[in-house]
């Protein structure tokens, strides 16, 4: 747990950083000493050309796979927690993040004002989809050149739906002859996985790159069965010609992942007796399939061992040519097959035993064992689990996306044209059952309900075909379309040692489809000639009765910033920008009227900006400081809790990044400090004047590492102060570090042995939970970062 004496040495851990200037007479000045967060790199992420980050007005960073390797992820989100201003909540698995940028808001779920990219394209146009959060189809492998970032305002000219930032996840093409194949294994829970890259020259002008993993396992927390399962293969090839270059590439991802939720666990994260919060789960070999009524009304299976399935096929074209006379035009375009399963599980109560058998079967209703070593015997324990299967179908999640630009370069000074087009499609069916289960880690059992006179009223541990205790809301068919279209203009100049830039870009588009929710009828789902007590009221699309979705939206943004060289080695800039984010699937059931229209304060989100900052480096060390301040307009719908927000947020703050060498020592970190604030409510006022749930004063990433004649050693500490569970500030989270940790070893000049250790001292630390206060018997519903898993490592490169 961390206190206010551990924020004091955060803050003066970086203060060291920066002091320690003075005594870096000693250390070593090669370039890579003296550009250590990369000022001199050029980025390419979010600005209309290539420019180097001395001379831009915005805040970017990048991640190497050197950093990756000493932030030990798990998953792909996890990959993100070392990037300066984000918060990634990152313990749903390998996807299902919940990622705020500077104080924007995370109302519900998923990374709703930044967008992921993969080579400068977005992988989903929308990233807060209901069960379809960007980072599920994304996998981080030795394919991954760099990722690279950027914070704030200049983002929203620079992509659609993007007002708080960028990831942009940048692929290996095959610039050096090279591969490497490597096994990874753990240690201390089930995991195996292999990745392999390779690259190379064809001939003078072409070149590509081939690259993927496989993988098997259990996951962090042990379910039962075998729930991580696939692999990805991603491949590129270049044409080099003496204008230019043309690329095509491609991408199959087709992975079963566990998804977490919410667990039961103690108001301070400690755990309940026999379920572990930081290494179980509620997944159990005794709950595998679910039997539901599909999109159509015809009686299919679902496989809990499916987990977060994306199955995504992709082609891409990326060109650019010099077209002479200082003009220059780059097109990037992709096509993109994307389908799958969200199957999980979560606990809808966690309560006393006997109350939830009298809420089902009446009162004298008594719990048995349903399957399990102990089926048939009556269930003991005082407390139950009604739980709820969060089972999704995303049948069609494909899109269609090409961003073409033009550039005119002038002397000191560049003017670009573009137009973006973009379709997203959104078809999914929710089809979701209610269970009782014992709570337990280790392949909880099934719990059936009998009244007083016998009556059961559940089949093998299912008490409905729907979720009755949430009203029956959640048996949900939607397929809808989303067109995007944005033209834009961006310039910038110099004048010595001052640079200009601004942008504007106006995206319009629209939405046409329709949604169905549910209607109870009576169906013999297990074809046996009785209807049984769940079989009397179940959850179906009520197809009859379709409603339409045919909206559309505009907004204008802008962003103006500037950039002043006061040295060779000090920048300061400033940039103010507008913004905003259309909204999508989660207006539906509710906020669309019955013409399909909606209203235009509810269509788009709007944020403005404004930041300053300065980047600072002497010897080996360098400092990149943002002070910012936000205003956001926000939308959005809670799938769980069934709650629509309509909220403004103010946000100010201050983010530092710095990184130092000494000798054969590198240290790298940043930290985030964060005012947010709820101004205004239109639904629920109680809450305006609170900080929005689940977002900390101080959030931070420190790393260092001891490099050595054959490996390295390396401690990388994420931490976060304390939060509020929700937005009525009642129920707080302590904040707590993450300390990981690396070694890796050169065996001989190829094969290389690397050691990797997540949450090295097994620490606690609480990321959202569905409670806002603490309930009577202490036990709430929350996630939790996992316990301490450690790998090994063999690599060979050639």
């Amino acid at each position: 747990m961390i206190n206010s004496t551990s924020t004091k040495f955060v803050l003066s851990t970086l203060a060291v950083m920066v002091s320690s200037s003075l005594w870096a007479a000693d250390a070593e000045t090669a370039d890579t000493q003296k550009d250590a967060i990369g000022l001199e790199r050029i980025t390419v992420t979010g600005v209309a050309r290539g420019t180097r980050v001395m001379d831009s007005s915005v805040s970017v960073s990048s991640v190497s796979p050197d950093d990756l390797a000493i932030s030990s992820p798990r998953s792909s989100a996890e990959a993100f927690r070392i990037i300066p201003g984000l918060k990634v909540e990152s313990t749903g698995g390998e996807g299902n993040a919940n990622i705020a940028v500077r104080g924007l808001p995370v109302a519900s779920g998923g990374a709703k004002f930044l967008q992921i990219q993969e080579d400068g394209l977005p992988i989903l146009q929308f990233g807060d989809i209901a069960f379809g959060n960007a980072d599920i189809f994304l996998r981080i492998d030795s394919t991954t050149q760099t990722i690279e970032s950027i914070r704030g305002g200049s983002a929203s000219t620079a992509a659609s739906n993007a007002p708080g930032g960028i990831i942009n996840v940048i692929s290996k093409t095959g610039t050096s002859d090279a591969g490497s194949v490597s096994s990874t294994v753990g240690l201390d829970y089930d995991t195996l996985r292999t990745d392999f890259e390779y690259g190379a020259s064809i001939n003078d002008s072409m070149r590509f790159h081939i690259g993927g993993f496989v993988r098997t396992g259990d996951g962090p927390r042990d379910p039962g069965y075998t729930a991580n399962k696939g692999g990805q293969i991603k491949a590129n090839i270049t044409k080099e010609f003496d204008s230019g270059y043309v690329r095509l590439y491609f991408k199959h991802l087709d992975d079963k992942s566990i998804g977490y939720l919410p667990m039961p666990m103690y108001s301070d994260g400690s755990s309940i007796s026999g379920f572990d919060s930081k290494s179980d789960t509620v997944h159990s070999a005794n709950l595998l399939s679910t039997l539901r009524l599909d999109a159509d009304g015809n009686i299919s299976r679902g496989d809990m061992r499916d987990g977060m399935n994306p199955i995504v096929n992709s082609v891409g074209l990326e060109a650019s040519f010099d077209l002479g006379d200082d003009w220059l035009v780059e097109n990037r375009f992709r096509v993109s097959d994307v389908s799958g399963n969200f199957m999980s599980l979560i606990p809808a109560e966690v309560g006393s035993s006997s109350s939830i058998a009298d809420s089902i079967g009446g009162a004298g209703s008594q719990l048995l064992y349903a399957n399990g070593a102990n089926a048939g015997e009556v269930f003991q324990s005082d407390l139950a689990m009604r739980v709820h299967s969060f089972d999704v179908t995303m049948n069609d999640f494909g899109s269609i996306v090409n961003d073409m630009k033009l550039t005119k370069s002038f002397d000191d000074s560049d003017v670009t044209f573009g137009f973006y087009t973009a379709t997203q499609n959104i078809n999914m069916t929710w089809m979701w059952n209610s269970y009782l289960m014992e709570v337990k880690g280790d392949n909880a059992a099934l719990l059936d309900v009998v009244a007083a006179d016998g009556t059961s009223y559940s089949d093998n541990g299912l008490y409905a075909y729907g979720v009755p205790y949430w009203g029956n809301c959640c048996q949900r068919n939607y397929d809808s379309d989303y067109t995007i279209k944005a033209p834009y203009i961006a310039a910038s100049t110099k004048f010595g040692d001052l640079s200009l830039d601004g942008s504007l870009r106006y995206d319009s588009g629209d939405a046409s489809g329709y949604y169905a929710g549910s209607v109870q009828s009576q169906v013999d789902m297990n074809r046996d000639g009785t209807i049984s007590q769940p079989e009397l009221s179940v959850s179906s699309i009520d197809n009859a009765d379709p409603q339409l979705v045919n909206y559309d939206w505009g907004y204008m943004s802008y962003s103006l910033g500037a950039n002043y060289q006061i040295s060779e080695d000090l920048a300061a800039f400033g940039r103010i920008s507008h913004g905003g984010r259309a909204n999508a699937d989660r207006l539906l059931f509710g906020k669309v009227r019955a013409d399909g229209s909606v209203a235009d304060e509810d269509s788009v989100d709007e944020v403005d900006q404004y930041e300053m900052g300065v980047k600072y480096r002497y010897d080996s060390l360098s400092v990149f400081a943002t002070a910012f301040y936000s205003e956001t307009e926000e939308q959005n719908f809670e799938a769980t809790s069934q709650n629509f927000f309509d909220r403004k947020y103010e946000a100010k703050g201050l983010e530092l990044e710095g990184a130092y060498y000494v000798g054969d020592f590198d240290f790298r970190g940043n930290v985030t400090w964060t005012d947010a604030e709820i101004v205004a409510d239109a639904l629920n006022p109680d809450v305006v004047g609170n900080t929005p749930r689940r977002q900390a004063d101080f959030i931070y990433s420190l790393m260092g590492r001891y490099n050595f004649d054959k490996g390295s050693v390396g401690v990388n500490l994420i931490g976060t102060t304390d939060t509020y569970a929700q937005d009525n500030n009642d129920l707080e989270f302590d904040g707590y570090t993450q300390v990981n940790a690396f070694a890796s070893y050169q065996l001989t000049d190829a094969l290389s042995l690397a050691l990797n250790v997540n949450n090295l001292f097994d620490t606690v630390g609480i990321t959202e939970a569905e409670e806002g206060s603490i309930p009577d018997n202490n036990i709430i519903r929350a996630r939790t970062i996992n316990g301490r898993t450690t790998t090994a490592t063999v690599k060979y490169e050639f």
